[in-house]
């Protein structure tokens, strides 16, 4: 599978879908959520590489339990009055031999940046777009999240994201 023509996209955000899950209660729970609010953008150059850019609003996270998300989005989590966006500067997507992603970027929580290389599969290209499928660790120590209340929490966050970018008029 080769990657699409050179172009701008915009992140089809009905077909796209970024989800997480971390284990909880010393390993023996898994919590699984999704976020609702997902947006973005990108530019494929004639070479093949791509920049973008993929905004993850941190008061749109959804576990399906009220209480918890409500936990999730405070100052013990992804404070997420103060810190409304997570965010993910692509700063170079290259595709490797295999037809796998290679994606270089910079991943911003709670105003804390982290260099972040991930692989995507190329899962589908078209004239109309592009989807990407990945899945990812993050730790989410490194970003300022340590609440951990009687150890319970352990390991790091697994993300995984289905994204598709159509692309635009220009």
């Amino acid at each position: 599978m080769t990657a699409s023509a050179p172009g701008q996209f915009v992140l089809d955000t009905a077909r796209s879908t970024v989800a997480f899950r971390h284990k909880t209660m010393w390993g023996l729970v898994t919590v699984k959520g999704t976020f609702k609010g997902v947006s973005g953008d990108g530019k494929l150059d004639a070479d093949g590489s791509a920049t973008g850019v993929i905004n993850v609003r941190a008061d749109s996270v959804d576990t399906k339990n009220t209480a918890r998300d409500k936990h999730l989005r405070s100052d013990d989590f992804f404070a997420a009055e103060r810190f409304p966006v997570i965010k993910f500067d692509v700063l170079s997507a290259v595709q490797n031999a295999d037809g796998t992603v290679r994606v270089e970027g910079l991943l911003t929580v709670r105003e804390v940046t982290q260099a972040l290389t991930i692989t995507a599969t190329l899962a589908a290209t078209e004239p109309a777009g592009v989807t990407l499928v990945t899945q990812f660790d993050v730790d989410r120590a490194a970003f300022g999240i340590t609440w951990n209340q009687l150890g319970m929490l352990r390991g790091v966050a697994t993300i995984t994201a289905t994204l598709r970018f159509a692309r635009t008029g220009s």
